[in-house]
């Protein structure tokens, strides 16, 4: 069940990028442009996100557990440490000179544009280099 359950958030995910434009690194990079040509239309794709999340997350967190998990897996810290800095800056960077961030690279890999796949293979390092870094200096 869980895996249906994600093979369908998964679509609905992916469908709303591409209908937002978030799949298009052009438009990505003319709305992160503000000193130059910027295009707002991203603006009303990330408002609606972020209210989304913000009324989702009210209530779905009233639920004593999720519907198919024992526990929500929610982070622990609050605090904004030098790790979480550096990422920011990190996907920001990437996502500012690729004009993909995570979602809509994964999304647009079924276009078959090699920049995209050599941007998820980029990706893909970057995630293992960090967790050998992590595992290598957590112990």
């Amino acid at each position: 069940m869980n895996h249906i359950v994600a093979f369908i958030a998964g679509l609905l995910f992916g469908a709303g990028l591409v209908l937002g434009g978030m799949t298009q690194p052009a438009i990505v990079q003319a709305f992160l442009d503000i000193a130059g040509q910027w295009n707002p239309s991203l603006l009303f794709v990330m408002a609606a996100a972020v209210l989304t999340t913000m009324i989702g997350y009210r209530l779905v967190l009233r639920r004593p557990q999720p519907w198919l998990e024992r526990e929500f897996h929610l982070p622990k810290s609050k605090n904004a440490d030098r790790k979480l800095i550096v990422g920011a800056a990190l996907f920001g960077i990437g996502w500012g000179i690729a004009g993909y961030c995570p979602g809509p690279a994964l999304t647009s890999l079924s276009g078959g544009a090699p920049s995209v796949w050599l941007f998820v293979a980029a990706m893909a390092f970057g995630w293992w280099l960090i967790s050998r870094i992590s595992s290598h200096s957590a112990s």
